[in-house]
This record gives C-alpha cells, structure tokens and sequence, in this order.
C-alpha cells in the first residue's frame, strides 16, 4: 500500500470531546471518526486493526474446538421473552410495519439456545461450542472513551453445550486458555478476576481485566496471596473484634432541620461520617428491606441481591419510603421502624457504638444509637463495597484498588438457559436433560482502544506488531530524489514479496509530517530512505525504542524480516506464559 493512494486523515488537534488517552489517538491517527454518542466509524486503519484482531481470535478458537456461525442483528421478543429479559433497560427495541417486536442483539444466549434446540437431539452431538464475531447494539447511558463504552460494537461472543456440569468445565477451561492467549498474542497483559454476571446470569464468571489508569472499572487485589475480583463483585474479608468499654451513650433524638445527605448531617452534628449508619430502602419483589452500612461506605446492591437470593434489588421511591418511614427521603433509620420491614446490616455495624441514624421522622436524627439497646438486626452478611484497605477474604492481607478496562468476561451459565427455553437433549439411557451451558465475550472493538490505552508514549500509539494496521512503513522523505526513491520502491516491493504488511509513504510532504504521523499511527517497524541513500544505506528503527540503526541497503530488507520475527515471536512466547504462569483467582 502506498500511502499517496491511502485514506488516514490525521489531526494535529486534540479534539474537545475526548477524554481517554486512547479516544484522542485513535481521533488523532485517523482510526476512528465519531457519528453520533457512543456510535463510530472505523477508517482504514482502524478497520486493519479490528481485522487482525478478529484473524487472531478465529485462530485462537478454532484451535479449541469452536465453529464459527453468523446469528442475525434483529432478534425476536419472542426469544428474549422466554428468558424475561425483554425488559432489560440495555435493549434497543423497535416494532416493524406490523408491529412485531424486536430487539437490537446485545447477547445472543437465547438465538444459540433456539439453534441447538431445534437442532441437536443426542448427546452424541455434545460438546458443542459455537461463536461468533458480530456487531451488536447496547443502550447505553452513559457512552464514554469513544469505543470503550459504545452503543455499538464489535464482539466475539462464543456458547458451549455440554452433557454435564462437568463437561461444562471442561469446556470453560479451554475458553480460559483461548481468551488468556487472545490477549496476550494482542500485546495486552490481562489479570483474571472474579466478577458479577449481570444481566447474562449465571453463578460462576470471570473478567479479563486490563491495567489502566483510566479504566472505569476497579479492581480489588491482594498483594499476599493474588486474590482479586471487581467492585461488584469482591469479598471483604472479616477481622475479630473485642466489644470495646466505650461508654453507650443515652439515646438522644435531635433536630436536623433539611439535613438529608451525610455530607450536611456531619457537618450540622460536627461528626465525621463513619459515625453515622445510612438506612437505605429497597424493593425486593413485594418485600420492603431496610439495608444498613457505615456512612462513609457505599451499599453494594449485587452483594444485598445475593443475600437475599433474588435476581435484583431496587431503590424504593419516595412514596414507598414515606409509607415504611413515615419521613421524607434522607431521615429513615432503623429505630421504631415498620414491624414488616426487615433490615440487613453489614457486617462493619456490629462493631460501632454510640453512631447516629435517621430518626424515621422528617428533619430529624438518633445521636447515641447502639445495636441491640436500640434495634436488631434481621440478616447480617458483607453488602457493602469493598475498597483499598479492606481485608482479604482469603487471608490476612489487605486489598489494593487498581483502574482497569474489562477485555473479556467468561460465564458458567449451567441450565440457567435451557431450563427456560426448554432445550434438552436424549442422554445414553435415552432421558431428557438440558443443556449444560457456558458463555464467553470479547470486546473485539473495544480492544482497539485498550490497546493505545496502556501502549502509547507523547507521541503517539505503540501497536503490537500482531495489531499494527502495518507491520512496516517506508519513510521515503524525498520522492525528487531518484535515489531514494528507487531504494523506497525496492525494498518495498522486497518486502510485499516477503509477506510483510508493508506502507511506503510516499506522499508529496516535509520529512518531519511523514516522521510524526508514522509515530503518531504507531507502526512497530520504521525504515528511513532518507540522504544516507546515497551511500548505500538506510536507517531501521523499532517504535517501541528511540534508538536508530543505520544498515546498507543491500540487507535492509532481511533485517527487517528478523525484527518482524522477533517482534511477532515474543508475543507468542506472551501466550504461552499466559497460559502457564496466569494463577487463576477462584
């Protein structure tokens, strides 16, 4: 490819709407362009970079076993019905000129169950592992970091069918060795951590986490012994606690006049947060509960669900509030409160003494409230979110929180599926069983960012060679000069006959254009036809470094060949240690 004929419109501005180190490179190469919130164009680069990701994944999991198939964009509401997930807010739904209902895909579990059902009778025709490589629409609230977080997106999304629960393992194994190897071949270092399944289900689940000072995602780990999991998800661990000899105080009921949040009820009492207990109201079905947390914690609503063993929970309005309370919102506590209002506390209450709560009357707070003097507790459990500084839930050791971006997320979803849509199939003694199923993503266009959002320096984006839209580029800087344009054009055409995804940039520009948009873009390989062409030599430089190597002419094109080697080579040295070194966090 010459690139005097090739469409990279690069911009020399930050553009405004940016934010992520990632968003504002691939807006600046020329790899992206923004159509609306959270919807995008890929340019050619881009697109190259999506293609090569996607040929490594076709690799990855046919070497597993999978076979690939193409399911449709437009899915019935019949189909999301079945598994009552129409009404999940993430559905882009419309109606057709009948008015039929459908749905943008946002995953396809029910369009796979619906397949394998009609389909595959025996379990002779088990294990079996379909995955695809799909664009998919999510709505979104918040679209950010360009294609981080997007209402449309590329994805591989992968689903096996197995006998048992233990062949379902077996298969979740192999799709863990499939995603590590992804990644790692993709140039992207990944830790595995346990994760909530959300709107997909499922018991067991892991996400593919990547590093980043700007993912929206955190991460809790342990330096001790290599525990980690998400927000949502992640464990606190429990200390002992001796019940100390504070004094309890006599429980005293004050005015707070408009002091709703604890940001105004400390600072009107002159207390600090972790002396006030939040009384937060939940729906569960048709049971009202009262969930209980240290004031400058944060209730952790997957963890209450999970106690409580429902699917969700959810914030009770103002009426609902008024009616359990008897206040208006901000003033509910756990004294005198509704004899049917269960409450739930964390486990970090048992330790206070003397802490203020909402009085259940309007503009009103307890000061002096202690456990059991004043209320019981119901159900006692770990509903808050964990952060750094918690203790380990498998040691003794404390957590750190780490920003990162989610690249992959892996599910057992067990018969949570096929149990609902009825597909089952006739084992060796000729029962009925349904179907054991796993369920594996990728971010396919979301790692076009992930990647640049950990491999860029000042000047631009660092690609894996596996990634690169070009594994190469020729900087011809004078196209006058004869000799450096027959040198260019050689070694080019040298390198097309050698394989190599090969740029010549020969575009009527100054050198200094030519040398920032080849750092900018983030080509792994450089090689400069520049006045040392006149004698015989050219310079090599690899992107990642600063350093240049002057070679002659003659062995140019061979040295490139075993940079290309090297560079590709040490990403498959990557995989391996993915794969053998990873320790798992279950």
């Amino acid at each position: 490819m010459r690139a005097s004929q090739f469409f990279f419109p690069t911009l020399r501005e930050v553009p405004a709407e940016a934010e992520m180190t990632s968003h504002k490179l691939l807006l600046r190469g020329g790899f992206i362009r923004r159509v609306g919130a959270g919807i995008y164009d890929y340019l050619p680069l881009g697109y190259r970079v999506i293609k090569k990701i996607q040929q490594i994944i076709r690799e990855e999991m046919d070497a597993q076993g999978a076979q690939e198939v193409l399911m449709p964009v437009i899915v019935p509401a019949e189909l999301y019905q079945e598994t009552n997930r129409w009404q999940e807010d993430v559905l882009f739904r419309f109606k057709d000129r009948v008015d039929r209902q459908y749905a943008l895909g946002f995953t396809h579990e029910e369009v796979v169950t619906d397949i394998v059902r009609r389909d595959v009778r025996s379990y002779r025709e088990l294990p079996l592992n379909l995955y695809q490589i799909q664009t998919k629409g999510r709505d979104e609230p918040r679209p950010r970091g360009g294609v981080v977080r997007a209402r449309e997106f590329i994805m591989l999304d992968a689903y096996s069918f197995d006998r048992s629960f233990e062949d379902m393992d077996l298969a979740y194994q192999k799709m863990w060795v499939a995603f590590s190897r992804i990644l790692a071949r993709c140039g992207l270092d990944a830790i595995v951590v346990e994760a909530e399944s959300g709107a997909i289900g499922g018991k067991e689940n892991e996400e593919f986490m990547i590093l980043a000072d700007s993912g929206e995602d955190v991460v809790l780990r342990c330096p001790k012994c290599g525990y980690a999991a998400n927000a949502e998800r992640c464990e606190i661990g429990r200390r002992p606690y001796m019940e100390g000899e504070t004094e309890k105080e006599e429980l005293r009921l004050v005015p707070t006049p408009g002091r709703r949040t604890i940001e105004e009820v400390t600072e009107f009492l002159g207390k600090k947060p972790e002396d006030l207990v939040k009384t937060l109201i939940y729906k569960c079905g048709n049971e009202i509960v009262a969930a209980l947390v240290r004031g400058d914690r944060d209730l952790n609503e997957s963890k209450l669900a999970r106690l409580l063993e429902v699917k969700r929970v959810e914030m009770a309005d103002a009426e609902t509030i008024k009616r359990v309370t008897g206040a208006e919102v901000g003033f509910a506590g756990p004294i005198g409160l509704d004899d049917h209002v269960k409450i739930i506390a964390d486990w970090e209450i048992a330790s206070l003494t003397n802490f203020v709560v909402g009085a259940n009357k309007t503009d009103a707070h307890y000061v002096g409230a202690n456990l059991h003097r004043d209320f019981e507790v119901a159900i006692w459990g770990d509903i808050r979110v964990a952060s750094a500084g918690d203790p380990c839930p498998r040691c003794d050791g404390n957590l750190d929180a780490l920003r990162a971006i989610e690249a992959a997320h892996i599910f057992k979803l067990g018969t949570l599926y096929s149990e609902a849509m009825g597909a089952k199939f006739l084992d060796a003694d000729g029962r009925e069983k349904p179907f054991v199923m796993g369920c594996y993503g990728i971010g396919v266009s979301r790692m076009l960012a992930a990647i640049p959002e950990v491999s860029n320096d000042a000047d631009g984006i660092i690609w894996p060679i596996s990634v690169a839209p070009f594994e190469v580029v020729i900087l011809l800087l004078n196209p006058e000069d004869e000799s450096q344009c027959i040198a260019a054009t050689r070694l080019y055409e040298e390198l097309l006959d050698a394989g190599v995804d090969v740029i010549l940039d020969d575009r009527d520009e100054r050198p200094g254009v030519k040398f920032k948009d080849a750092d900018l873009i983030g080509i792994p390989i450089q090689v400069v036809c520049g006045k040392l062409t006149s004698e015989g030599k050219t310079e090599l430089k690899l992107r990642s470094s600063k350093d240049r190597e002057q070679v002659p002419l003659d062995v140019a094109s061979n040295q490139v060949l075993k940079l290309r080697q090297m560079l590709h080579q040490e990403l498959l040295e990557n995989a391996e240690l993915a794969c053998s070194k990873r320790k798992r966090s279950t």
